[in-house]
């Protein structure tokens, strides 16, 4: 690739690491340079094809036992000395490319453009284990949502909900933008006790839908569509909380 902006700024926009402002600057730049977009379109190919090949995230419990016991009994592996040396020089590339592998496949989109639940939850989670890093969780400070709700104005092109549930043990602490699979999105962020609870929010043209949950390292999420928005709330709180925060924002 021969443009800067694009060998600098092409993969963080790709795997989602930008932030609104930066992701939109960038989708203007692809608008006149033809070398970026080729690149993109490569990155998205390549994507896709990961996903018809049907791999796999996690091997079933039994084959991870076997390889675990085989690892632990050098004697029962049939490599012969000379070439051990070869095999260890490539498993860092082997490594990389199944780490490669398992990226892609929570990141693609499904049949018809749709995005895939695990996807979309991988996505989400990953958002908010990056909010947790320090001066990355809040853009605007404030648990008033008289506040919050008006500093997103003009900042994206919707109005997200903003709740004051202080009452009910879940205080509002404010609100950012962020980016989830290159979509910028309102982040609404909560607590419970000494946990908090980012909510993403973002337009769709889908139906209402109940509730969908799940968990992912260690994080628990709930996802949810209602009046054109959709919400995904993901926290460490016990899902019974969670379940109960996401009650009061259907309210």
């Amino acid at each position: 690739m021969s443009c800067e902006i694009g060998r600098s700024v092409l993969h963080g926009y790709f795997d989602g690491e930008l932030d609104a402002a930066g992701a939109a600057e960038f989708e203007g730049h692809l608008l006149t340079c033809a070398d970026c977009a080729a690149a993109l379109k490569s990155q998205k190919s390549l994507r896709s094809s990961l996903q018809r090949a049907e791999l796999h995230e996690r091997a079933p419990a039994g084959l991870r036992r076997r390889l675990a016991a085989d690892l632990g009994a050098p004697a029962r592996l049939a490599v012969p000395t000379l070439f051990r040396p070869a095999l260890w020089r490539w498993l860092p590339v082997a490594a990389t490319f199944v780490l490669a592998i398992v990226l892609g496949w929570r990141l693609i989109p499904g049949p018809g453009g749709t995005v895939d639940p695990g996807g979309l939850a991988a996505a989400v989670v990953d958002a908010h284990l990056r909010s947790l890093q320090p001066g990355h969780l809040i853009d605007v400070v404030s648990s008033d949502q008289h506040t919050v709700k008006p500093w997103f104005d003009g900042k994206i092109d919707f109005a997200p909900p903003v709740r004051d549930l202080v009452a009910e043990g879940f205080p509002l602490q404010g609100g950012r933008l962020d980016v989830i699979q290159g979509r910028a999105v309102a982040v609404v962020v909560y607590a419970r006790r000494k946990h908090l609870i980012n909510v993403f929010v973002w337009p769709t043209t889908e139906k209402d839908s109940q509730p969908s949950s799940g968990s992912q390292l260690g994080y628990h999420w709930v996802d949810w569509r209602q009046g054109g928005m959709e919400m995904c709330a993901v926290s460490d709180v016990n899902p019974a909380d969670l379940d109960e925060f996401q009650g009061l924002l259907m309210k």
